[in-house]
């Protein structure tokens, strides 16, 4: 069984599942997937997301606003918790920073995530985390605001060692995508040998990032186990081993049984 602890369903074409929602869910579990957690990145898609996900009792959700997109709802801290009381929200976030997509004063992402983690904490809720080229502010936020009292996740993570080990000091995961099956990523597998099996998490990030074979065609989660298989290749772990402790390091993430 897999868990991909990070999609973003409601954004997958459905032109390859005959517009059907419910087929995409098929094919996923067909691969073994059984669990998964659909991404919030906005406010104003929130809802939307939310009434497509909510009836499947296999898919979890994520409330928050992604750190690359300016021009929109700010979140507040009461907003965030409220929407976090919806069932099947079990994290706030994809929250974050990035210094890859973003330049200038970047005071407003600081101040986003800032939000992000005061609402986690309000809730008790753990964080999803998106960091690129903000190694050291992102690590400065985290500590500085205490998102070690709820924990969380780097997703897709790419930096570099150092970083994942002052991440996993703060009790977050390190989540691992695709990328890890990319010619050009050596930097990531070697990182990923690294982290230790109790604090790794496996992921999509689909529609976006699909893994070898099937680099540059739409993702999604059932493509999960290419990851893993990469993984376990890599860290010299049988698949069994790899995909059961990522499940279960999932749940434990994200609260669930």
């Amino acid at each position: 069984m897999y868990f991909d602890s990070h999609c973003h369903l409601d954004r997958i074409d459905l032109s390859d599942f005959n517009d059907d929602f419910e087929q995409l869910l098929v094919v996923i579990e067909n691969a073994g997937v059984t669990r998964m957690v659909c991404i919030g990145v906005t406010l104003e898609s929130f809802d939307d997301m939310h009434r497509r996900i909510a009836p499947y009792q296999q898919v979890y959700c994520t409330a928050g606003v992604h750190p690359d997109y300016e021009d929109i709802e700010e979140p507040g801290v009461d907003k965030l918790c409220k929407l976090a009381e919806r069932e099947r929200v079990v994290a706030i976030g994809e929250t974050g920073l990035d210094y890859f997509h973003q330049s200038g004063d970047l005071a407003w992402q600081r101040q986003r995530f800032v939000t992000h983690i005061e609402a986690a904490r309000e809730c008790g809720l753990p964080l999803v985390v998106h960091t690129r080229d903000a190694r050291a502010d992102t690590l400065d936020l985290l500590r500085r605001h205490r998102a070690q009292d709820v924990g969380g996740v780097l997703h897709c993570f790419t930096e570099d060692w150092e970083m994942a080990s002052a991440a996993i000091d703060l009790g977050f995961y390190i989540s691992i995508s695709g990328i890890v099956t990319f010619h050009q990523a050596q930097n990531v597998r070697d990182m990923a040998q690294r982290i230790p099996l109790e604090s790794l998490l496996i992921e999509t990030d689909s529609p976006w990032l699909s893994p070898a074979p099937h680099r540059g065609k739409p993702n999604h989660p059932g493509r999960v186990g290419l990851v893993a298989e990469k993984l376990a290749e890599i860290r010299g772990e049988s698949l069994d081993t790899l995909a059961s402790a990522t499940y279960d390091n999932a749940n434990r993430l994200f609260g669930l049984s």
